[in-house]
């Protein structure tokens, strides 16, 4: 019997990324929210070729993020939720961290160089 292998974590968080930093992908993942979508009409919005569309489709199947099935003569697509849970959970690491106060550190910043500065 051979070995049972399990999908390499950082491999599948790297798929993941990939696919989510596309904005036509991101767009893709909205519109299947709200419900299944025939890709035919996953398309329809967008100014691209069904071949454009059918190669972002594979991207987001590849990282999971969806899946395709066909039915009779149509092909349909699912989005997969529980795929972004990985992802989800590396980036809440980062919440442990106090938000930066962007104005307190300009602030700092400017009466920080404002002392290193000599007198004219």
């Amino acid at each position: 019997m051979a070995a049972l292998h399990s999908p390499d974590p950082q491999a599948a968080l790297d798929a993941t990324f990939m696919a989510l930093a596309d904005p036509t992908r991101r767009a893709i993942l909205a519109m299947l929210l709200e419900d299944d979508m025939a890709v035919t009409d996953v398309a329809a919005p967008f100014a691209m070729s069904l071949a454009a569309i059918s190669k972002h489709l594979g991207i987001l199947a590849g990282a999971g993020l969806i899946s395709q099935e066909k039915r009779g003569r149509v092909k349909w697509c699912k989005l997969e939720p529980d795929a972004l849970r990985a992802a989800s959970v590396w980036m809440q690491a980062f919440g442990q961290f106090e938000p930066l106060n962007l104005d307190a550190f300009e602030r700092f910043l400017e009466s920080d160089l404002a002392c290193d500065l000599p007198a004219d």
